[in-house]
């Protein structure tokens, strides 16, 4: 669509399917009357937002974001405790209690009704609004690109396995191990996925790293092996060039394993490159995981043959969860409630096809 402005009108030109072009011509006041009309919706709104949220801070909104965190754990239709129970327990005044829950009902936050003598119950809420304002923002954790079921599978898990006890979970994507380490480290997320490999080099070197959880074997990667350029190599020769991603400390490992003291070439890929690297004959060999279809249906493989890449192997395929140490309270509490378990079923229905994953 092309847009020309004149004095006195907005032009604004489309073409038709017919290939002729069509021009719609408004009056250019009136547009910015609406624009300008909007803009002060749009402020006036916001202000009264503020003006809401402002409430927060004095002693009724203070007493609302702890009756917030009490109303969370309640399902829909429950029964509130009573005022004098949230006055005992919360060290604070019957009439501020009173404020609060006002308070959380003019921002939407919860719906409640009385019913006389049977006492007050909970007939809505929104969680999402409770936790903003109980100040329980939602974790973030750092996946690795969902490039296959299994990753696809292990973010829809975790996302399931939170929203199945009522909590809220931010996943970012980051390529790389080192990567997602680095982020946790500089606090741009609470928690980062790893594979156990990866967790107990970092471990050595950041200290104040810590593993929270391991999901158990074949939860990270099934297995890796050696792809190959052509069906004609019966295995790795002599002068090969390898492909090799040093970002991805797995990936790396394995190789510098696998090929130690053999005569080949190393090529720093990026491993989202490394089937398009093979099959353009840039790269003859690299190792990586068989959870990526099209590498296993293109190329052909073979077993990783070092006893120390098959030793690593192991480790690679686990998935663990690392925080920093720092916060582990507070990790363990926001993650107690979060059945394992269910993290993997998700994970295994998503890798057969069972479920659409959801991340």
């Amino acid at each position: 669509m092309l847009c020309l402005i004149h004095k006195s009108s907005l032009n604004l030109f489309y073409k038709e399917k017919s290939g002729k072009l069509k021009k719609i011509n408004l009056p250019l006041a009136k547009v910015i009357e609406s624009a300008y009309n909007n803009s002060i919706q749009n402020i006036v709104y916001y202000r009264r937002k503020l003006q809401m949220w402002e409430k927060f801070y004095s002693k009724n909104g203070l007493a609302a974001k702890k009756i917030a965190k009490v109303l969370i754990e309640l399902e829909k239709g429950e029964k509130i405790p009573r005022v004098s129970d949230y006055s005992d327990t919360l060290s604070i005044g019957r009439g501020t209690v009173q404020h609060a829950l006002r308070l959380l009902e003019e921002m939407k936050a919860i719906k409640l009704e009385a019913r006389g003598h049977l006492g007050t119950y909970l007939m809505w809420k929104d969680d999402d609004i409770l936790l903003e304002i109980a100040g329980i923002a939602p974790l973030i954790g750092s996946m690795p690109l969902p490039y296959s079921r299994k990753y696809e599978g292990l973010a829809s898990g975790i996302v399931e396995a939170f929203e199945t006890v009522g909590k809220r979970v931010n996943l970012i994507y980051m390529r790389g191990g080192a990567n997602r380490v680095e982020a946790l480290r500089t606090k741009r997320c609470d928690y980062a996925v790893v594979s156990k490999m990866t967790a107990n080099a970092t471990l050595s070197k950041y200290p104040n790293l810590k593993i929270l959880e391991s999901l158990g074997a074949n939860s990270y990667v099934s297995s890796h092996k050696v792809f190959l350029v052509g069906s004609e190599h019966p295995g790795v020769q002599e002068g090969m060039k390898v492909g090799v991603d040093r970002e991805s400390l797995d990936q790396m490992q394995l190789t510098l394993a696998e090929f130690k003291g053999r005569n080949v070439q190393f090529v720093d890929v990026n491993y989202m490159q490394l089937f398009d690297k093979l099959q353009a004959k840039e790269i003859d060999a690299t190792i990586w995981n068989v959870d990526e279809k099209k590498m296993i249906q293109t190329f052909k493989s073979i077993s990783l043959q070092s006893p120390e890449a098959r030793k690593m192997s192991k480790d690679t395929s686990e998935a663990v969860i690392i925080i920093d140490s720092d916060r582990e309270e507070e990790m363990k509490e926001k993650w107690n409630s979060v059945e394992k378990d269910r993290i993997l079923q998700i994970q295994k229905s998503v890798e057969r096809g069972e479920i659409i994953p959801r991340y």
